[in-house]
């Protein structure tokens, strides 16, 4: 059995590490790997031939830092050490487990991992089969939530590090470059002593530089190099030359050195790193924000007592309380009791949402005034959640075609700028017998070359694309949806639970002198024993009267026409017209009136009281209030709106008419509606199918882009590429519409990137560019990548503005 894991690393320095460990990674039997320079992690599938231990193997090998979850547990039932050196062992086997550290004295065992690739559960089961008892420390646990807490310490504590070398690079670079400018502003020659140059120049080289060379020693000594080796190698090719000459000729050099060059590009290039981590941070905010939605504790029932329990210890079946204020611990559904919930971190959804009794409530969505009882019923990994973090995670892991090209030209990259540079040199050197030049013109195209921008210009815009939809509710499944997404031609909507509310409604009651209250009640007593929709529709209409539903004896459910049963002391019979006829009731005055109600598409329920019919209740599936302005938004958006339902021709045909759909198929059997999008696709049209049920699964599997409901069936949701977590139709048009505006951001942050390098190599080959100016565009087109990605951010549904 495989397993995904997903894998938080420090170290990269740019797209070429990322796209060189991948492929490390990948080159492994038994591993599929997906790394993303900007999320800073991997996400690794490790089949039944491999083992995590080669995963940590390969990233330890490489010199990368990344991030493990660690389960402390108390182990009661050693009687001697080696109870707990059999215990470790046993755990060892597991290949996913990458350390177990085990106390006798204190009777306590550390358990690490990959995040993902071993349950909490699993490891203690383990424990228990082996004759131990075993309980998870309380806030020991470094869940993922503790994870993010503690990778955000660690981001701000480099943070102030990275700002306080830019703070001493400046400082100490200011003198160096003070001298250079006052040559062009004014006949004062301010240039400050040679030795006092290499005394500002020093520090900035090997202490404010040193990442640089660190991170040029690990890819070359990998195999590989990317933008460390070109900064090292350029800021180091001015230095040294300067230090030559200053040993050589001493003062005298004075005017010939170019110790502000290397001092100017690491002063800018670290400001630029800085600006550039700052923004990286930004973008992934979304999945920071869901992330931090996992409470830690729920309030559960273990026999007659209320326990906190961590939440790894909370299972299905279980009781959990939550009081007004607190945040839904896990996945249930309410047993006793109502509130309002938020939650618009989850689902967009920004107005707070009634819950009531036998209502679903969503893990980490915040609880109103009222205070709820809940029995769980999902939890971990297949809890709501967790599922769209992961759903999210995996989105931003995906590759653009675009991205996957620029890979490839991010392999080749460096070498080919090395060589340019090298060419640059030996052309000024050899023809035109010109050694500074050629230096400062090679250490220029090094360090304009640095491909961070082009790393950075896909995955900046798809993490920043992908958490603006999930914030408005609109769950992205890939990149491949996302590429598609805005080139939808014609729209395919199913109509019931997608336009329409899904639960049949009473619309109107009609009684033949007979008191409508009593004909209800009764109807609703006899209905509490069917699990028809059309009876529930009417014990519905009855609790929101308040009326009171009386005991109902001797019920028989007549399949396909009705139910009928004694309430006190009348015979209650309710149904279609044709058990009126089988039990001889009189329906005059019903099809008189059916006659007067000609408009009316929906069902009908025929009641009658002791063999007379007394009343007549309308049932129908009346239109999301949303409806309308969905078809518009896509209309006007010039796409082709097509509604398929298996309801009969009128009903569909006054539905159609409301929303101004341009076309639409009544009677449509479940396993035809497939076949109307072939037909499209055959004409060359992209089509994306909205529906939310079972019977809506072939058809979203057989279109370009499938849309589901969130109130959908879980096979809908399966096999959508694109979920709505709130029931919104509007949401449809706002899919496109991010895609369309990520998918511009890409194009828009490549072409920058790109032109940065076409433009910027051959100016400073020709001894155009200076490194200095080099080093400052080379660090302003990742900070303009970055930014053009978070200009994202903003989005919002157009619905919303109107």
């Amino acid at each position: 059995m495989s397993k995904t894991v997903s894998i938080a690393i420090d170290g990269m320095s740019c797209a070429g590490c990322a796209s060189k460990l991948e492929a490390a990674l990948n080159a492994e039997n038994g591993i599929q790997a997906s790394v993303n320079f900007a999320l800073k992690s991997a996400q690794i599938n490790i089949t039944d031939t491999a083992t995590s231990h080669t995963v940590k193997a390969i990233l330890d090998d490489k010199k990368y830092y990344y991030h493990t979850e660690s389960l402390s547990l108390s182990v009661g039932g050693w009687s001697c050490a080696n109870c707990a050196a059999k215990t470790v062992s046993k755990l060892l086997v597991n290949k996913h487990i990458l350390s177990v550290d085990a106390n006798f004295a204190s009777e306590k065992i550390t358990v690490t991992y990959f995040s993902g690739a071993v349950l909490p559960a699993d490891i203690i089961n383990l424990i228990i089969h082996l004759g131990y008892k075993a309980t998870v420390n309380r806030g020991s646990m470094v869940s993922q939530t503790e994870n993010l807490l503690a990778r955000e310490v660690e981001f701000k504590r480099k943070n102030k590090q990275q700002l306080l070398f830019v703070i001493i690079s400046v400082l100490l670079t200011l003198p160096l470059v003070a001298g250079m400018l006052t040559m062009f502003v004014s006949d004062i020659n301010f240039l400050i002593p040679v030795w006092l140059q290499l005394l500002l120049a020093t520090p900035i080289q090997f202490i404010i530089g040193r990442r640089y060379y660190l991170g040029a020693y690990n890819s070359l000594k990998n195999g590989s190099a990317n933008m460390d080796v070109l900064v090292a190698t350029g800021t180091s090719a001015a230095y040294f030359y300067s230090l030559y000459l200053f040993l050589t000729i001493g003062e005298s050099a004075q005017g010939a050195l170019y110790f502000e060059a290397s001092a100017v590009v690491i002063t800018l290039i670290s400001l630029g790193k800085f600006l550039e981590e700052n923004a990286k941070q930004n973008t992934s905010s979304a999945i920071n924000a869901l992330m931090m939605l996992r409470p830690e504790v729920a309030n559960v029932k273990r026999g007659d007592e209320w326990l906190k329990l961590p939440i790894e210890e909370v299972v299905i079946g279980d009781e959990v309380r939550v009081l007004a204020g607190e945040k839904i611990p896990v996945d249930g559904v309410i047993i006793d009791g109502q509130s309002e919930l938020d939650e618009s971190m989850i689902t967009g959804e920004s107005l707070p949402v009634v819950k009531q009794p036998g209502q679903t409530l969503i893990g980490g969505s915040i609880n109103g005034t009222g205070v709820l009882l809940l029995k769980v019923n999902a939890v971990g990994n297949d809890s709501s959640l967790n599922k769209i973090i992961s759903l999210v995670e995996t989105a931003q892991m995906g590759k653009a075609p675009f991205q996957q090209l620029v890979d490839k030209i991010s392999n080749i990259f460096v070498p080919v700028v090395l060589t340019i540079a090298t060419l640059t040199f030996l052309v000024w050197y050899f023809g035109f017998d010109d050694f500074e030049n050629g230096l400062i013109s090679a250490v220029a195209v090094l360090v304009i070359a640095c491909p961070c921008a082009l790393g950075l210009a896909t995955p900046a815009a798809l993490v920043t694309g992908t958490g603006s939809a999930a914030r408005q509710g609109i769950l992205i499944k890939d990149i491949d949806t996302l590429q598609k997404a805005h080139k939808i031609t014609d729209v395919m909507l199913d109509k019931t639970g997608t336009l329409t509310q899904g639960k049949p409604k009473v619309t109107a009651v009609h009684c033949f002198d007979y008191d409508e209250e009593v004909l209800i009640s009764s109807a609703a007593a006899v209905q509490q024993f069917s699990e028809h929709p059309l009876a529930k529709s009417i014990i519905s209409y009855a609790q929101d009267k308040r009326l009171k539903l009386l005991p109902a004896s001797q019920v028989e459910t007549i399949i396909g026409y009705g139910i009928k049963g004694n309430v006190e002391e009348d015979k209650v019979l309710i149904g279609n017209r044709e058990l009126m006829l089988a039990e001889g009731v009189s329906t005059k005055a019903g099809d008189s009136l059916l006659v007067e109600l000609s408009e009316h598409t929906g069902s009908e329920m025929w009641i009658a009281i002791d063999g007379h019919l007394v009343g007549l209740v309308l049932i129908a599936d009346t239109l999301r209030v949303e409806s309308r302005a969905a078809i518009a938004l896509l209309q006007q958006a010039g796409i082709n709106t097509i509604m398929l339902s298996g309801d009969n021709a009128m009903a569909v045909e006054k539905i159609a008419a409301a929303l101004k759909i341009d076309h639409y198929y009544a009677q449509v059997k479940p396993e035809n509606k497939s076949s109307y999008i072939q037909d499209l696709q055959l004409f060359g049209k992209t089509v994306a199918m909205v529906g939310d049920g079972i019977n809506d699964a072939p058809a979203l599997a057989q279109a370009d882009i499938s849309i589901a409901m969130g109130s959908g069936s879980d096979v809908a949701l399966e096999t959508a590429n694109i979920t709505l977590l709130r029931n919104d139709p509007r949401l449809v048009s706002a899919a496109m519409d991010i895609s369309k505006i990520t998918w511009r951001k890409i194009q828009q942050n490549l072409f920058w990137a790109f032109i940065f390098n076409l433009i910027g190599i051959p100016l400073a080959a020709v001894g155009y560019l200076s490194p200095e100016i080099a080093g400052a565009a080379m660090a302003f087109s990742s900070i303009a990548v970055l930014s053009n990605s978070l200009l994202i951010k903003r989005w919002q549904p157009k619905f919303v503005h109107q």
